[in-house]
C-alpha cells in the first residue's frame, strides 16, 4: 500500500487522463481486435496462439479472483483513494489483475512471434506501462500486478511451443483444442456448480457474476474454435497476406461486423436463454465461427479488388 500511496502523490489531471487511456489497452475489446487482426492479416497460427493465451489467462485469473476474494486497495485501506474515473471498471475483487494478464498475454505474445525490432519494442513498452497504469490509478496492488505479469509470461512460454507443435500435426490442433475445451468445461463446473456464491456478501455478487459470464464466454468461444478450425483448414483456406490498403479495408469491415454481431446477438439470445450462461456461450461461439470460418470467405474478393487496383496502377505508370 505504501507504494500506491507514493504513486498517488505523483498524480496530476494530465497523468490521470493519460493512464486512464493506457489502461484500456488491457481491456477485452483491444484483445479481440488484436487477435482478429493477427489472425486475418499476419498469421493464423499466431492468431490461435493469442486466443489460447488469452483464454488460459482469463480462466486462471477469474478462478483466483473468486477463490481468494481479495479486496481492492481502497477497501483494504479506507484512507487510500483511487483515481475516481477508474473505479467503475474496477468493481470486482483485486487479485490478480485482469488488465495486466490481458495486456502482457496479448502484447507479450506479439513480441515473441514478430521479428521486427520496433514491434517488439512497442509491445514490451506496453507490457510494462499497462500494468503500471493499474497501480498508478490505484485499482491494484503490486502483488496483483506482478503475479499477473509473471503468470502471463509463463502462459506464453508454455503455450507457444505446444501450439506450434500441434499446429504442424494432422491431429495435434484437435487434441490441443480439446484439452482447452476440457479446461473450459471444468471452469464452468467450478463456477456454476462447485463454488457457493452464498458465501459472498450482496455487494460481492458481481464478482461471481463476472466469473460466471467469463466461464461461459470461454466455453462458447472454444466450442466455436473447434467447429470453425476444420472448416477453415480444409474448405476456406484463406491467405493472410495482402497490400496494406487491402488489409486496412479488410480489418475495418471485419471488426465492424464482429462488434455488430456481439451487440446484435445479445438482445435476441438474452430474451430466450439465460443471459449469463447459455446465451453468452452461444453468442461468443457464433462470433468466433464468423471470425475464423465465415468472414474469411470474403478475402478472395478483397484480393480481386487488390488485383484490379494494382492493374490500373501499372497501366497508369506505363
Amino acid at each position: 500500500m505504501e507504494f500506491l500511496k507514493f504513486l498517488a502523490t505523483l498524480r496530476t489531471p494530465l497523468l490521470d487522463k493519460f493512464f486512464l487511456l493506457i489502461t484500456e489497452l488491457g481491456g477485452e475489446m483491444v484483445f479481440i481486435a488484436v487477435a482478429v487482426i493477427i489472425f486475418w492479416c499476419f498469421s493464423k497460427k499466431d492468431g490461435y496462439l493469442i486466443l489460447s493465451v488469452g483464454f488460459l489467462g482469463t480462466v486462471v485469473n477469474q478462478f483466483l479472483k473468486i477463490t481468494f476474494g481479495i479486496y481492492r486497495p481502497w477497501v483494504i485501506d479506507p484512507s487510500f483513494k483511487a483515481v475516481p474515473e477508474a473505479i467503475p471498471d474496477a468493481s470486482g475483487f483485486s487479485f490478480p489483475s485482469g488488465h495486466t494478464q490481458n495486456s502482457v498475454g496479448t502484447f507479450g505474445t506479439i513480441a515473441c512471434v514478430f521479428k521486427n525490432s520496433w514491434v517488439k519494442a512497442v509491445c514490451l513498452v506496453l507490457c510494462l506501462i499497462v500494468p503500471f497504469s493499474r497501480m498508478y490509478l490505484g485499482v491494484h496492488t503490486p502483488l496483483d500486478v506482478f503475479f499477473s505479469f509473471f503468470f502471463a509470461i509463463l502462459v506464453i512460454l508454455i503455450t507457444k511451443p505446444l501450439l506450434y507443435k500441434a499446429y504442424e500435426s494432422k491431429i495435434g490442433m484437435y487434441i490441443f483444442l480439446g484439452v482447452m475445451a476440457i479446461i473450459a468445461v471444468l471452469f464452468v463446473v467450478y463456477v456454476d456448480a462447485i463454488f457457493d456464491p452464498s458465501t459472498l456478501r450482496e455487494d460481492q455478487m458481481h464478482n461471481y457474476i463476472s466469473a460466471l459470464k467469463n466461464s461461459y464466454m470461454i466455453l462458447g468461444a472454444l466450442v466455436g474454435v473447434l467447429i470453425a478450425f476444420p472448416v477453415e483448414k480444409h474448405i476456406v483456406k484463406f491467405n493472410e497476406g495482402g497490400k496494406w490498403y487491402t488489409q486496412i479495408f479488410k480489418v475495418a469491415v471485419g471488426l465492424t461486423l464482429v462488434l455488430g454481431l456481439l451487440e446484435g446477438l445479445k438482445l435476441p439470445l438474452n430474451a430466450i436463454l439465460p443471459e449469463y450462461t447459455i446465451a453468452r456461450a452461444i453468442r461468443y461461439g457464433l462470433v468466433v465461427v464468423f471470425v475464423i470460418a465465415i468472414y474469411p470467405i470474403s478475402f478472395r474478393w478483397f484480393k480481386r479488388l487488390e488485383n484490379y487496383i494494382e492493374s490500373k496502377r501499372i497501366k497508369k505508370i506505363a
